[in-house]
């Protein structure tokens, strides 16, 4: 299903994706040496339901997990990349964390990621995977306009990560979202300009370039949800939620 959002429901879309920023700022800044992955998610959880949001990841179970998430907020260290399912874990100096979350809030969903490093003396290698993810996802966004193409922002995203030398896994990627999580169209993190569905205003979509160091194949960890790079490698995830509107592409999930 591919949603167009009305005026009045961009709007409510505005208030959840400020939330998802600020409670992943606030996630950020908690997330240091010696933090349970466990206590991030309990954190999440008081902040989601203190704002009388609802996640969009508790009940969640799609054909590639092992039955519902069960928890609040993905995180991913170091050699996992995507849907990492919290567990009995404390963070370490130089961990390279990614926080993935989504909520839902007055019927309408956001979602985005961050990836950083714990502690004080970030790995270049590991600034460098970040900011190409950031960086791609920025080209994403600048592509995004009303009659632009998936492919497009597609082409806009694999450009940079390639020419990053960074491979780039066409699996999962970004997505359309509105009254639930994940719709249609996907976006791809690699494609050929001027293909796939136009854009228009009042499209939502998550865009997301994740890479992996070395390598573009994922395993699936022993918890049936956490994706890891098959070489053990290092990973990062960079994600907004963005509005097309007449003006191009507003970004939802910035906190206020």
């Amino acid at each position: 299903m591919i949603e167009i959002l009305s005026p009045s429901e961009v709007a409510r879309a505005r208030d959840t994706g400020a939330l998802v920023g600020e409670i992943l700022q606030a996630l950020r800044r908690r997330a240091t040496v010696g933090t349970n992955l466990l206590q991030i998610d309990r954190w999440a959880q008081a902040m989601i339901l203190d704002a009388g949001a609802q996640s969009c990841y508790v009940d969640y179970a799609p054909s590639f997990g092992r039955g519902p998430f069960g928890h609040y907020v993905c995180t991913a260290v170091n050699d996992a990349v995507l849907h990492g399912l919290p567990h009995d874990y404390a963070l370490r100096d130089g961990d390279l964390l990614t926080l993935d979350l989504a909520v839902s809030l007055r019927g309408i969903a956001a979602d985005s990621a961050i990836s950083f490093v714990v502690g004080g003396s970030p790995a270049a290698a590991d600034v460098a995977l970040i900011e190409a993810t950031e960086r791609a996802l920025a080209a994403g966004i600048a592509a995004a306009r009303p009659g632009a193409r998936i492919g497009d922002l597609s082409h806009a995203i694999g450009t940079v990560l390639t020419g990053a030398g960074y491979p780039v896994n066409t699996e999962f990627g970004g997505h359309g979202i509105g009254s639930t999580m994940h719709q249609d169209p996907h976006v791809a993190n690699t494609g050929r300009p001027g293909r796939g569905y136009p854009l228009r205003p009042g499209l939502l979509l998550a865009l997301e370039p994740w890479v992996m160091a070395d390598t573009d194949r994922l395993v699936t960890d022993a918890d049936g949800w956490t994706l890891r790079s098959a070489t053990g490698c290092r990973t990062a995830h960079s994600e907004h939620t963005i509005a097309i509107t007449d003006d191009g592409a507003e970004i939802l999930t910035l906190p206020r």
